[in-house]
């Protein structure tokens, strides 16, 4: 655990210098073609700080006509809630829906620190992404990152979840799926 920790110091750093508005639009122009077809429903963080940047996808996929849910913390755990314009701050500081019940979406793109080669992410260490998507299993899990956040291997515990695709400015990479699928 402690070995993700310094992992996650090192990646914040990296990000701080990667973020660009022009890497942002590149990353939602390759997500809304690699994804918007075949898929009606999309669970979107709502960005903040060197994160990679949602407002241009989240106006793609309102101009496309899809429903759009994003994160709220309640009760420890992470829900998926429709977005609307009513927002307030949650536990972390992070915009979050007001009200709304919980849907599960087709596709959920997540925010991380950085990401290896066999489709494993680094987040902020709550685990509310891994709990989420273990408890979804169906959803499509996507990855939104800037190339730099690129690592060999992250460390990894028996709790952390694959991803199934990851989204950067360079283009888009899709994992094996997973077992069972």
């Amino acid at each position: 655990m402690c070995k993700k920790g310094a992992f996650r110091e090192e990646y914040k750093r990296i990000r701080a210098g990667l973020r660009s508005a022009e890497g942002d639009g590149r990353i939602a122009l390759h997500a809304l073609a690699a994804f918007a077809e075949g898929h009606t429903s999309f669970f979107l963080y709502l960005s903040r700080g060197t994160e990679a940047g949602t407002a241009a996808l989240l106006e793609g996929l309102r101009r496309l006509g899809k429903r759009v849910c994003a994160p709220r913390i309640a009760g420890g755990e992470m829900l998926c809630v429709p977005l609307t314009d009513r927002l307030k701050k949650g536990p972390f500081g992070i915009l979050e829906p007001e009200g709304g019940e919980e849907e599960t979406c087709d596709v959920a793109f997540c925010p991380l620190l950085a990401f290896d080669k066999e489709g494993y992410r680094l987040g902020y260490g709550g685990g509310y992404y891994d709990r989420y998507f273990a408890a979804h299993p169906q959803v499509l899990r996507v990855g939104l990152a800037y190339e730099g956040q690129a690592a060999d291997k992250l460390p990894r515990e028996g709790h952390d979840v694959r991803l199934d695709a990851l989204v950067t400015e360079r283009g888009v990479r899709f994992f094996p799926p997973r077992r069972g699928s």
